[in-house]
């Protein structure tokens, strides 16, 4: 039996079983064996060359990266055109992107890399397609837009989101709050700081033995579930913001339209007729979460034009400084701050110190 074929049996299997209190340990030893099998399918078709095709080892370059994801022919192209100037294959037939193409969104000062990723099917996380290309390129991204067809079924939206899942991406989701570590021998220690009635000690425990972990210590911080759990287990997982963009309103009435408001992270637009794009790029860049730091040379005025961009969770003086050259920080004596991160301006401030939007910063190097 293949792999593909162990998997759909799983799958299989838990469609039939009942979803209770008394099958939440075969689910979770079912949910176990299905994770450990996607991972093999994976790794096994990245060491036959299926990681990587032509078109689509596209360098990282920018402040940040987006990946447009979505069903053949649902507007990526003209939306990218729209958007960064980059020309596009487009048609009124379906599967015109074959490859990746980039393209550079300037806003803020910072360059974004805007990837337009070829038409997902159905299927791409089991290697139907290109769509294990698509979605291990999306996972090098710092935000992904899946580009919907106002037109057509949500259930594409279910589709791609599925899909992704499979592959180990987490869209609009926080890694859980559980702390693993394991251990050499004393068996398996289970602390809880947080109440999590989803999970009981014998389930945590298949779980474990079925990824031959037979030593550990394990505390939940959150009520997690059995694929919270598994998550950590594999230790492979891509938490990754997004925004659904429901492209083609104008051809879709204004009663449903009130019904896509419904839809959390979501953004209308059209992209052939440019409505509302404006909205779509002040979302990316609040969903991007980067700050503009200014910089100030010595008896000089702030540099406004030129920005240094940081994502905001890694900004610090020495952020900073890394962003600038990866040698500064060894001659770092301190930096000079103005702005909403200090009570005084200037003020003296070490390379821990935490920069906040539109601050501008002075660096004094060692004598």
């Amino acid at each position: 039996m293949t792999t593909a074929q162990k998997i759909a049996e799983i799958e299989a299997e838990m469609m039939r079983t009942q979803k209770n209190k008394a099958t939440s340990y075969h689910l979770g030893l079912l949910k176990a064996k299905l994770a450990k099998l996607k991972r093999e399918m994976i790794d096994s078709s990245s060491k036959k060359g299926g990681g990587t095709q032509e078109g689509f080892e596209v360098s990282k370059s920018g402040d940040s990266r987006i990946g447009m994801i979505g069903f053949p022919s649902v507007g990526k192209s003209t939306l990218l055109t729209k958007l960064t100037g980059v020309f596009s294959k487009i048609a009124a037939y379906e599967f015109t992107t074959l490859t990746c193409i980039p393209g550079v969104l300037q806003h803020k000062g910072a360059k974004i890399q805007l990837l337009d990723l070829p038409g997902i099917i159905e299927g791409a996380k089991d290697g139907k397609g290109r769509g294990k290309q698509v979605i291990a390129v999306a996972r090098t991204c710092n935000l992904i837009l899946i580009v919907l067809d106002a037109t057509r079924p949500m259930v594409h939206k279910k589709i791609i989101e599925r899909e992704l899942e499979g592959f180990g991406i987490r869209l609009n989701k926080q890694p859980p709050q559980i702390e693993f570590k394991k251990r050499d021998k004393g068996g398996i220690t289970i602390s809880r700081t947080h109440d999590a009635p989803r999970l009981d000690d014998e389930t945590i425990k298949a779980i474990l033995r079925e990824y031959k972990i037979n030593n550990c210590d394990i505390n939940f911080k959150c009520d997690a579930t059995d694929e919270d759990l598994i998550d950590i287990i594999e230790g492979n997982r891509k938490y990754i913001p997004c925004l659904y963009v429901m492209n083609k309103i104008d051809d879709i009435t204004l009663e449903e339209l009130n019904v896509l408001d419904k839809i959390p992270h979501y953004v209308p637009i059209s992209a052939f007729l440019e409505w509302n794009l404006d909205e779509l790029v002040e979302r990316i860049w609040d969903y991007l979460d980067l700050i503009r730091i200014y910089t100030k040379p010595k008896g000089l005025e702030p540099d406004y034009n030129a920005p240094v961009i940081l994502q905001r969770k890694f900004s610090t003086i020495t952020d900073f400084c890394n962003k600038l050259h990866k040698n500064m920080i060894k001659d770092f004596r301190y930096a000079l701050v103005w702005g909403a991160s200090v009570k005084y301006n200037p003020q003296k401030v070490g390379k821990d110190h935490q920069l906040l939007d539109e601050d501008v910063v002075q660096i004094v190097k060692k004598i």
